[in-house]
Protein backbone atom coordinates (compact mmCIF):
# COMPACT_ATOMS: atom_id res chain seq x y z
CA UNK A 1 0.00 0.00 0.00
CA UNK A 2 1.46 3.28 -0.95
CA UNK A 3 2.52 5.81 2.10
CA UNK A 4 1.36 9.04 1.28
CA UNK A 5 2.77 12.17 4.03
CA UNK A 6 -0.06 14.49 3.41
CA UNK A 7 1.55 18.21 4.34
CA UNK A 8 -0.11 21.34 5.22
CA UNK A 9 1.44 24.79 6.28
CA UNK A 10 -1.66 25.64 8.17
CA UNK A 11 -4.37 23.05 9.27
CA UNK A 12 -7.18 25.44 10.49
CA UNK A 13 -10.75 24.96 9.08
CA UNK A 14 -11.16 26.24 5.37
CA UNK A 15 -11.94 24.38 1.67
CA UNK A 16 -8.43 23.20 1.97
CA UNK A 17 -8.04 21.15 4.91
CA UNK A 18 -11.77 19.90 3.70
CA UNK A 19 -10.10 18.67 0.83
CA UNK A 20 -6.80 16.77 2.58
CA UNK A 21 -9.73 15.04 5.14
CA UNK A 22 -11.95 13.71 2.85
CA UNK A 23 -8.99 12.39 1.30
CA UNK A 24 -7.74 10.68 3.87
CA UNK A 25 -11.10 9.19 5.08
CA UNK A 26 -11.76 7.91 1.79
CA UNK A 27 -8.29 6.36 0.69
CA UNK A 28 -7.14 5.69 4.09
CA UNK A 29 -6.81 1.85 4.25
CA UNK A 30 -8.09 1.30 0.81
CA UNK A 31 -5.48 2.58 -1.07
CA UNK A 32 -3.05 4.37 0.48
CA UNK A 33 -1.77 4.48 4.42
CA UNK A 34 -2.18 8.51 5.14
CA UNK A 35 0.19 9.97 7.62
CA UNK A 36 0.03 14.02 8.34
CA UNK A 37 2.47 17.03 8.91
CA UNK A 38 1.76 20.63 9.29
CA UNK A 39 3.86 23.88 10.40
CA UNK A 40 0.42 25.37 12.51
CA UNK A 41 -1.96 23.15 14.15
CA UNK A 42 -5.69 23.60 14.33
CA UNK A 43 -9.01 21.61 13.94
CA UNK A 44 -7.93 19.23 10.61
CA UNK A 45 -5.08 17.85 13.11
CA UNK A 46 -7.69 17.13 16.02
CA UNK A 47 -10.26 15.62 13.28
CA UNK A 48 -7.21 13.45 11.77
CA UNK A 49 -5.96 12.53 14.88
CA UNK A 50 -9.51 11.25 15.75
CA UNK A 51 -9.23 8.92 12.53
CA UNK A 52 -5.70 7.32 14.13
CA UNK A 53 -3.56 9.21 11.44
CA UNK A 54 0.23 9.51 12.48
CA UNK A 55 0.75 13.78 12.86
CA UNK A 56 4.11 15.56 13.59
CA UNK A 57 4.88 19.35 13.29
CA UNK A 58 7.34 20.67 10.93
CA UNK A 59 8.26 24.26 11.21
CA UNK A 60 8.21 26.15 7.87
CA UNK A 61 9.45 29.39 8.19
CA UNK A 62 9.93 30.10 4.16
CA UNK A 63 9.85 28.75 1.09
CA UNK A 64 13.52 27.78 0.70
CA UNK A 65 13.63 26.44 4.35
CA UNK A 66 16.16 23.67 4.12
CA UNK A 67 16.47 22.58 7.95
CA UNK A 68 12.42 21.76 7.66
CA UNK A 69 13.34 20.16 4.21
CA UNK A 70 15.90 18.16 5.76
CA UNK A 71 13.42 17.46 8.77
CA UNK A 72 11.11 16.21 6.37
CA UNK A 73 13.13 14.08 4.45
CA UNK A 74 14.26 12.80 8.19
CA UNK A 75 10.64 11.68 8.80
CA UNK A 76 9.67 10.30 5.55
CA UNK A 77 12.49 7.93 5.80
CA UNK A 78 10.82 7.76 9.62
CA UNK A 79 7.79 6.42 8.04
CA UNK A 80 9.28 4.97 5.26
CA UNK A 81 6.56 7.60 3.28
CA UNK A 82 6.50 7.19 -0.96
CA UNK A 83 4.42 10.26 -2.00
CA UNK A 84 4.17 13.71 0.04
CA UNK A 85 1.03 15.41 -1.34
CA UNK A 86 1.02 19.23 -0.81
CA UNK A 87 -1.41 22.11 -1.03
CA UNK A 88 0.73 25.62 -0.70
CA UNK A 89 3.65 27.24 -2.08
CA UNK A 90 6.05 27.16 1.05
CA UNK A 91 5.29 23.46 1.95
CA UNK A 92 5.49 23.13 -1.65
CA UNK A 93 9.02 23.98 -1.82
CA UNK A 94 10.01 22.18 1.29
CA UNK A 95 9.09 18.97 0.04
CA UNK A 96 10.40 19.41 -3.52
CA UNK A 97 13.60 20.21 -1.83
CA UNK A 98 13.17 17.54 0.65
CA UNK A 99 14.13 15.11 -2.60
CA UNK A 100 17.53 16.50 -2.10
CA UNK A 101 17.88 14.35 1.24
CA UNK A 102 15.68 11.37 0.52
CA UNK A 103 15.72 10.83 -3.24
CA UNK A 104 12.84 8.07 -2.77
CA UNK A 105 10.34 10.67 -1.84
CA UNK A 106 7.89 12.11 -4.84
CA UNK A 107 5.84 15.08 -4.58
CA UNK A 108 2.45 15.62 -6.01
CA UNK A 109 0.97 19.24 -5.51
CA UNK A 110 -2.83 20.16 -6.20
CA UNK A 111 -3.40 23.84 -6.61
CA UNK A 112 -6.01 25.81 -4.61
CA UNK A 113 -6.29 28.99 -6.08
CA UNK A 114 -6.50 31.13 -9.08
CA UNK A 115 -3.93 33.61 -8.88
CA UNK A 116 -1.26 35.29 -10.29
CA UNK A 117 2.36 34.90 -9.07
CA UNK A 118 4.80 37.48 -8.88
CA UNK A 119 8.23 37.59 -11.15
CA UNK A 120 10.23 36.37 -8.91
CA UNK A 121 8.42 33.49 -7.61
CA UNK A 122 7.93 32.67 -11.38
CA UNK A 123 11.23 32.63 -11.88
CA UNK A 124 11.76 30.14 -8.73
CA UNK A 125 8.76 28.56 -9.77
CA UNK A 126 10.32 27.63 -13.26
CA UNK A 127 13.63 26.51 -11.56
CA UNK A 128 11.88 24.22 -8.87
CA UNK A 129 9.57 22.64 -12.23
CA UNK A 130 12.45 19.79 -12.86
CA UNK A 131 11.67 18.67 -9.18
CA UNK A 132 7.95 18.29 -9.43
CA UNK A 133 6.79 15.18 -10.55
CA UNK A 134 2.80 15.76 -10.56
CA UNK A 135 0.49 18.28 -10.50
CA UNK A 136 -3.34 19.04 -9.77
CA UNK A 137 -5.35 22.02 -10.58
CA UNK A 138 -8.97 21.95 -9.16
CA UNK A 139 -10.49 24.10 -12.16
CA UNK A 140 -9.66 24.55 -15.79
CA UNK A 141 -8.68 28.13 -14.92
CA UNK A 142 -6.56 27.12 -12.24
CA UNK A 143 -4.20 25.09 -15.10
CA UNK A 144 -4.52 27.85 -17.09
CA UNK A 145 -2.75 29.91 -14.18
CA UNK A 146 -0.10 27.03 -13.40
CA UNK A 147 1.32 27.33 -16.45
CA UNK A 148 1.57 31.38 -16.90
CA UNK A 149 3.11 30.65 -13.08
CA UNK A 150 5.85 28.50 -14.58
CA UNK A 151 4.94 25.00 -13.83
CA UNK A 152 5.20 22.50 -16.74
CA UNK A 153 1.97 21.76 -18.55
CA UNK A 154 2.60 18.55 -19.26
CA UNK A 155 2.49 17.24 -15.49
CA UNK A 156 -0.75 19.32 -14.85
CA UNK A 157 -3.96 17.30 -14.38
CA UNK A 158 -7.50 18.85 -14.12
CA UNK A 159 -9.28 17.00 -11.15
CA UNK A 160 -12.13 18.50 -9.59
CA UNK A 161 -12.98 18.75 -6.34
CA UNK A 162 -15.91 16.66 -5.37
CA UNK A 163 -18.66 15.06 -2.64
CA UNK A 164 -20.28 12.54 -1.28
CA UNK A 165 -23.94 12.73 -2.61
CA UNK A 166 -25.17 10.07 -0.15
CA UNK A 167 -23.60 12.30 2.71
CA UNK A 168 -25.73 15.40 1.95
CA UNK A 169 -29.07 13.43 1.00
CA UNK A 170 -31.73 13.76 3.27
CA UNK A 171 -35.25 16.09 3.87
CA UNK A 172 -35.54 19.62 4.73
CA UNK A 173 -37.78 18.69 7.44
CA UNK A 174 -34.34 17.72 9.66
CA UNK A 175 -33.21 21.25 9.55
CA UNK A 176 -33.34 23.19 12.50
CA UNK A 177 -32.31 26.33 11.30
CA UNK A 178 -35.39 27.86 10.70
CA UNK A 179 -36.81 27.41 14.24
CA UNK A 180 -33.53 28.32 14.97
CA UNK A 181 -33.73 31.98 14.02
CA UNK A 182 -37.63 32.31 14.18
CA UNK A 183 -37.86 31.84 10.33
CA UNK A 184 -41.63 30.69 8.48
CA UNK A 185 -41.46 27.46 6.18
CA UNK A 186 -42.79 29.94 3.64
CA UNK A 187 -39.67 32.96 4.04
CA UNK A 188 -36.93 32.21 1.29
CA UNK A 189 -33.91 32.30 3.03
CA UNK A 190 -30.74 32.23 1.16
CA UNK A 191 -27.05 30.75 3.03
CA UNK A 192 -23.54 32.03 2.02
CA UNK A 193 -20.82 30.56 4.72
CA UNK A 194 -17.81 31.76 3.57
CA UNK A 195 -15.50 33.26 6.15
CA UNK A 196 -15.59 37.11 6.57
CA UNK A 197 -12.19 37.94 4.25
CA UNK A 198 -11.32 40.40 1.94
CA UNK A 199 -11.84 38.44 -1.04
CA UNK A 200 -15.16 36.83 -0.12
CA UNK A 201 -17.13 39.82 -1.07
CA UNK A 202 -19.58 40.38 2.19
CA UNK A 203 -19.41 44.42 1.55
CA UNK A 204 -20.77 43.80 -1.78
CA UNK A 205 -23.07 41.20 -1.30
CA UNK A 206 -24.74 43.25 1.91
CA UNK A 207 -25.14 46.02 -0.53
CA UNK A 208 -26.99 43.79 -2.90
CA UNK A 209 -29.50 42.80 0.03
CA UNK A 210 -30.16 46.58 0.03
CA UNK A 211 -31.12 46.71 -2.99
CA UNK A 212 -33.35 43.51 -3.09
CA UNK A 213 -35.37 45.18 -0.81
CA UNK A 214 -36.43 47.42 -2.94
CA UNK A 215 -36.97 45.24 -5.95
CA UNK A 216 -38.96 42.40 -4.86
CA UNK A 217 -41.83 42.13 -2.63
CA UNK A 218 -41.23 38.55 -1.34
CA UNK A 219 -39.84 37.57 2.15
CA UNK A 220 -36.63 36.90 2.56
CA UNK A 221 -33.42 35.89 4.77
CA UNK A 222 -29.83 35.66 3.87
CA UNK A 223 -28.19 33.42 6.23
CA UNK A 224 -24.06 34.11 6.87
CA UNK A 225 -22.39 31.67 8.71
CA UNK A 226 -18.69 31.89 9.27
CA UNK A 227 -16.08 34.00 11.32
CA UNK A 228 -13.46 36.28 10.17
CA UNK A 229 -11.53 39.66 10.68
CA UNK A 230 -14.29 41.15 8.46
CA UNK A 231 -17.25 39.95 10.55
CA UNK A 232 -17.50 43.13 12.73
CA UNK A 233 -18.01 45.62 9.89
CA UNK A 234 -19.96 43.41 8.33
CA UNK A 235 -22.03 43.58 11.29
CA UNK A 236 -21.75 47.15 11.38
CA UNK A 237 -22.58 47.72 7.65
CA UNK A 238 -25.75 45.93 8.45
CA UNK A 239 -26.79 48.14 11.07
CA UNK A 240 -25.84 50.95 8.93
CA UNK A 241 -28.25 50.10 6.20
CA UNK A 242 -31.20 49.13 8.73
CA UNK A 243 -30.68 45.02 7.42
CA UNK A 244 -30.89 43.86 10.79
CA UNK A 245 -34.37 41.88 9.86
CA UNK A 246 -33.36 40.27 6.91
CA UNK A 247 -29.22 39.48 7.50
CA UNK A 248 -28.71 37.00 10.25
CA UNK A 249 -25.13 36.23 11.67
CA UNK A 250 -24.84 32.87 12.94
CA UNK A 251 -20.64 32.80 13.51
CA UNK A 252 -18.76 29.35 12.49
CA UNK A 253 -20.82 26.63 12.55
CA UNK A 254 -20.11 22.31 11.91
CA UNK A 255 -23.38 21.59 11.48
CA UNK A 256 -23.15 22.69 7.48
CA UNK A 257 -25.54 20.09 6.56
CA UNK A 258 -28.37 21.86 8.76
CA UNK A 259 -27.63 25.08 7.75
CA UNK A 260 -27.96 23.56 4.02
CA UNK A 261 -30.98 22.01 4.22
CA UNK A 262 -33.16 24.84 5.91
CA UNK A 263 -32.04 27.13 2.95
CA UNK A 264 -33.33 27.82 -0.42
CA UNK A 265 -30.34 28.66 -2.37
CA UNK A 266 -26.87 29.08 -2.05
CA UNK A 267 -24.96 32.69 -2.56
CA UNK A 268 -20.82 32.55 -3.14
CA UNK A 269 -20.08 36.01 -4.02
CA UNK A 270 -15.99 35.54 -3.99
CA UNK A 271 -13.41 37.17 -6.24
CA UNK A 272 -11.07 34.59 -5.63
CA UNK A 273 -12.45 30.57 -5.72
CA UNK A 274 -10.55 27.68 -7.37
CA UNK A 275 -13.37 24.78 -7.05
CA UNK A 276 -15.51 25.82 -3.79
CA UNK A 277 -16.28 22.81 -1.71
CA UNK A 278 -19.31 25.20 -0.19
CA UNK A 279 -20.77 24.97 -3.57
CA UNK A 280 -20.64 21.87 -4.36
CA UNK A 281 -22.00 20.85 -1.36
CA UNK A 282 -25.03 22.80 -1.62
CA UNK A 283 -25.49 21.59 -4.81
CA UNK A 284 -25.45 18.42 -3.26
CA UNK A 285 -27.93 19.36 -0.18
CA UNK A 286 -30.24 20.00 -3.37
CA UNK A 287 -29.71 23.67 -3.38
CA UNK A 288 -29.50 25.99 -6.53
CA UNK A 289 -26.47 28.50 -7.00
CA UNK A 290 -25.70 31.53 -7.31
CA UNK A 291 -22.09 32.28 -7.95
CA UNK A 292 -19.53 35.07 -9.00
CA UNK A 293 -18.16 34.62 -12.68
CA UNK A 294 -14.49 34.15 -10.97
CA UNK A 295 -11.75 31.14 -10.75
CA UNK A 296 -13.36 27.73 -11.34
CA UNK A 297 -17.04 28.63 -10.71
CA UNK A 298 -17.78 28.61 -14.53
CA UNK A 299 -16.89 25.16 -13.98
CA UNK A 300 -19.54 24.50 -12.00
CA UNK A 301 -22.33 26.36 -12.55
CA UNK A 302 -23.04 26.62 -16.63
CA UNK A 303 -26.00 26.54 -19.02
CA UNK A 304 -25.11 22.94 -19.52
CA UNK A 305 -25.23 22.20 -15.46
CA UNK A 306 -28.28 23.96 -14.86
CA UNK A 307 -27.78 24.75 -11.55
CA UNK A 308 -28.21 28.24 -10.72
CA UNK A 309 -26.89 31.63 -12.36
CA UNK A 310 -23.54 33.24 -12.59
CA UNK A 311 -22.90 37.06 -11.81
CA UNK A 312 -20.42 39.72 -11.81
CA UNK A 313 -18.18 40.38 -9.00
CA UNK A 314 -18.79 43.25 -6.51
CA UNK A 315 -21.68 44.17 -8.82
CA UNK A 316 -24.73 44.43 -6.72
CA UNK A 317 -27.22 45.13 -9.39
CA UNK A 318 -25.61 42.03 -11.70
CA UNK A 319 -26.38 40.04 -7.77
CA UNK A 320 -29.50 41.45 -6.80
CA UNK A 321 -31.19 40.57 -10.00
CA UNK A 322 -30.09 37.27 -9.72
CA UNK A 323 -31.47 36.71 -6.57
CA UNK A 324 -35.29 38.43 -7.51
CA UNK A 325 -35.24 36.37 -10.51
CA UNK A 326 -34.35 32.57 -8.45
CA UNK A 327 -36.92 34.14 -5.79
CA UNK A 328 -39.58 34.90 -8.11
CA UNK A 329 -39.31 32.03 -10.80
CA UNK A 330 -40.48 29.06 -8.73
CA UNK A 331 -40.06 26.89 -11.95
CA UNK A 332 -36.79 28.13 -12.47
CA UNK A 333 -36.00 27.77 -8.84
CA UNK A 334 -36.71 23.74 -8.87
CA UNK A 335 -35.34 23.06 -12.15
CA UNK A 336 -31.82 24.40 -10.85
CA UNK A 337 -32.25 22.32 -7.86
CA UNK A 338 -32.42 19.34 -10.18
CA UNK A 339 -29.66 20.46 -12.57
CA UNK A 340 -27.43 20.89 -9.22
CA UNK A 341 -28.46 17.33 -8.45
CA UNK A 342 -27.58 15.96 -11.70
CA UNK A 343 -24.09 18.07 -11.91
CA UNK A 344 -22.54 16.40 -8.64
CA UNK A 345 -23.60 12.89 -9.89
CA UNK A 346 -22.41 13.26 -13.10
CA UNK A 347 -18.70 15.51 -12.40
CA UNK A 348 -18.80 16.18 -8.67
CA UNK A 349 -19.05 12.14 -7.54
CA UNK A 350 -16.26 11.66 -4.51
CA UNK A 351 -15.27 7.93 -6.12
CA UNK A 352 -14.46 9.48 -9.06
CA UNK A 353 -12.80 11.70 -8.01
CA UNK A 354 -11.02 9.31 -5.64
CA UNK A 355 -9.92 6.74 -8.50
CA UNK A 356 -8.33 10.05 -10.46
CA UNK A 357 -6.53 11.38 -7.40
CA UNK A 358 -5.06 7.73 -7.23
CA UNK A 359 -3.78 7.92 -10.39
CA UNK A 360 -2.61 10.90 -9.99
CA UNK A 361 -0.64 9.88 -6.99
CA UNK A 362 0.53 6.76 -9.31
CA UNK A 363 2.04 8.71 -12.44
CA UNK A 364 3.75 10.68 -9.76
CA UNK A 365 5.36 7.14 -8.30
CA UNK A 366 6.20 6.18 -12.37
CA UNK A 367 8.05 9.04 -13.32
Amino acid sequence: MMKVLYLLNFAGKAGTERYVETLVRYLNHTKVEAHFAYNEGGLLVERLEALGVPCRRIEMRRRFDFRAARELAALCKEWDIDLVHCHYLREHYTALLAKKYNPHIRVIYTNHFVMANDAVTRLSNRWMDKRQDQMIAVCNRGREQLIRNGWSGERIQVIFNSVDPAVWAGDRSESTLRQELGLSDDRFVMLCASRFAGDKGHKYLIDSVKRLTTITGVPFTLVLAGDGPLLEPAKAQVKELGLEDCVKFIGFRKDIKNLYKGSDLYVNSSEHEALSYLIIEAMAAGLPVIATDMGGNRDIVNDEAGCGLLVKYDDPVSMSDAMKRLMEDKELLESCRQGALRTIDEKFEIHKWMDKTFAAYQAAMNR
